[in-house]
């Protein structure tokens, strides 16, 4: 599969097959993949790397090509169609706290407070110790809880043994911080070489007045949510937020314990303090029809999200034609508008009666000021005469006045 360069920090500027960056053939077993994503995280890990750029740009090359060879859907797209296939935007890598100046750890725990979700990875010491199998492991029997205090970027380990009984009912294991601290719940596997190597982890999350995080292996596929997936979704594009909202369900990699001891550990995630925690182990045998209600709901859910990958289509074809004939909507209004003031312009050019030009007023003045010229002249003319006219006039109004008394008299 050829690379293909991309933008945005989440990825590696160019995309390397992902069967290249961890060295496994295309038809290798989740095993082998777990494997070497191992290996290759821990060789590459942030902790260990300090010095060296180019080694964190590996680390979330591997990240990236683990997340998805691990998932049997984008595995499957990736070999159908490679890169195009996949939503790379729902694929942020973990930043690791120990490599964040204090700045950006503060910046970082602020937003968590928030309630965005912030991934962080699990530090190289933890991982190697655990891989070493040099880890102090303290026994958590079934229906039993313990409670402690847990370092940041540290972790305490549980050994759970299960009876095959308790295999075959399912086994819950869960975490829970009354002071809603930040912490994560690992499950390590046993490596061949006799260490542990890290198989799951959970995010904490905020219930209620508490924070928690819980593993469930109940001899069917669970799920588990990734609320990132959602959060980065609705930062992008809040309108497909609701569409991407079913897409953070994603396969449990391990569905059930066989019987024998199974390594889980509480991982302090909090920026700056120590985490409290709570953790037990329970059977789930006595939980029967709420694991049977998780499977039909869960089966419901996976439904529905087919239903909407379907109906996000359509509803984007909707919304462009929605888009199309809102533009025409408002250019033919223009066009309207536009037409009938040009024939409410013609009609007043025959109704409304034009006032005098300025040439009319010009020629009007002209006739004025020849008039009082002549005027002017006559005076000058006349002026001798002038009182003459005066006794003219008032004998004229005086004679008809008398006249009109003489004929009212007779």
């Amino acid at each position: 599969m050829s690379s293909k360069k991309v933008e945005g920090s989440s990825s590696p500027a160019t995309r390397r097959d992902p069967y290249e960056v961890l060295s496994v053939a295309r038809d290798a077993n989740d095993q082998e993949i777990k494997s070497a994503y191992r290996k290759l995280a821990l060789k590459y890990h942030p902790d260990k790397n300090a010095n060296n750029p180019e080694a964190s740009d590996l680390f979330k090359e591997v990240a990236f090509s683990y997340s998805i060879l691990s998932d049997p859907e984008k595995r499957r797209q990736y070999d159908n169609a490679g890169f195009e296939a996949i939503d790379a935007d729902g694929m942020e890598m973990e930043i690791d706290l120990s490599n964040l100046g204090t700045v950006n750890t503060m910046f970082a725990a602020l937003f968590s407070k928030l309630g965005v979700p912030i991934k962080t990875s699990v530090s190289a010491n933890v991982l190697e110790e655990a891989m070493s199998g040099t880890v102090t492991v303290r026994p958590l029997p079934i229906g039993a809880s313990v409670s402690g205090k847990v370092d940041k970027q540290c972790a305490h380990f549980f050994g759970v043994t299960i009876s095959e009984q308790q295999a075959e009912s399912g086994v819950v294991v869960r975490v829970t911080s009354t002071a809603q601290s930040k912490f994560k719940l690992l499950y390590f596997e046993q490596d061949s070489s006799g260490g542990y190597g890290l198989a799951l982890q959970e995010e904490s999350e905020k219930t209620g007045k508490v924070t928690s995080a819980g593993m469930y292996f109940l001899h069917f596929q669970v799920y588990r949510m990734d609320s990132t997936v959602n959060a980065l979704a609705a930062a992008k594009d809040p309108e497909s937020a609701f569409f991407k909202r079913l897409e953070g369900l994603q396969p449990c990699e391990v569905s059930e314990l066989k019987a024998g001891t199974h390594i889980f550990a509480v991982y302090g995630d909090n920026f700056f303090k120590t985490a409290s925690y709570t953790i037990e182990a329970l059977c789930a045998k006595t939980y029967e029809d709420t694991t049977e209600k998780l499977k039909e709901i869960e089966a419901q859910i996976l439904r529905k999200r087919n239903e909407l990958r379907q109906f996000e289509t359509e509803y984007r074809k909707a919304l462009a034609r929605f888009q199309e004939v809102t533009n025409r909507y408002t250019q033919e209004k223009q066009t309207v508008d536009e037409l009938l003031k040009q024939r409410d312009t013609i009609h007043s050019s025959f109704s409304v009666v034009k006032t005098p030009s300025g040439n009319n007023m010009s020629n009007g003045s002209s006739s004025k000021a020849q008039g009082e010229e002549s005027k002017g002249d006559g005076d000058s003319a006349g002026e001798e005469g002038g009182s003459e006219s005066k006794d003219r006039s008032k004998r004229k109004w005086f004679n008809l006045n008398i006249k009109g008394s003489d004929k009212k008299l007779g």
